[in-house]
């Protein structure tokens, strides 16, 4: 029985018990944050190196369109997703892109376009991350591993590499197929600069 002589607790410390309310719901509000939705800014690159009989060359793809989820505190909703239409792709050689677009390449008539899409991040130091993703080229669908630096800020920008083999993708088929010719291993490299999604 509560002694009418003695103030009761409850009335007399309202202020503790709604700072402890607010600092639960506090507590349930941010364990629902998600990571940060970006879409790709001007000013970003997407490029590829090869050689053939040993004389090296590069490309690039003039138009790639990426968005991106990512908070480095919150990798498990991170999300990132490129596509790339390969009639884009030039190396500066007319011959050589006609042959990309060909059937023996990329065959971009058929497949117009290359998607790559991650939904596993890993941490690998510093501002070093992993994006453990699949990339579908043609009819294939492969495993690819982007390991990219991420630098935060009002104009987040990720710089990555990947190496693609080629074969596994039926990309360079027939006559072109021989490593010895052509690599199978196709480094790709990548520079994105972000702003906020809208």
């Amino acid at each position: 029985m509560i002694n009418p002589s003695r103030p009761n607790p409850a009335r007399t410390r309202p202020g503790l018990l709604q700072v402890l309310s607010l600092a639960a719901g506090l507590a349930f509000a941010s364990s629902g944050v998600v990571a940060a939705d970006y879409v790709q800014a001007p000013g970003s690159t997407l490029t590829f190196a090869s050689s053939f009989e040993g004389e090296i060359f590069t490309g690039h793809f003039a138009s790639f369109t990426t968005r991106l989820r990512f908070d480095p505190q919150q990798l498990d909703d991170a999300n990132l997703d490129v596509t790339i239409p390969l009639a884009s792709a030039t190396t500066a050689n007319p011959e050589r892109d006609d042959t990309l677009q060909g059937g023996d390449f990329f065959a971009s008539k058929l497949f117009p376009q290359a998607r790559f899409v991650a939904t596993r991040f890993r941490h690998l130091g510093e501002d070093r991350y992993a994006a453990d993703g699949t990339l579908s080229l043609r009819d294939a669908k492969h495993p690819v591993t982007l390991t990219f630096t991420w630098k935060d800020g009002a104009t987040p920008v990720l710089a990555g590499r990947a190496s693609v083999d080629r074969l596994a993708f039926g990309v360079g088929g027939g006559d072109w197929s021989d490593p010895g010719m052509i690599p199978a291993k196709v480094a790709v490299s990548t520079r994105v600069n972000f702003a906020p999604a809208p």
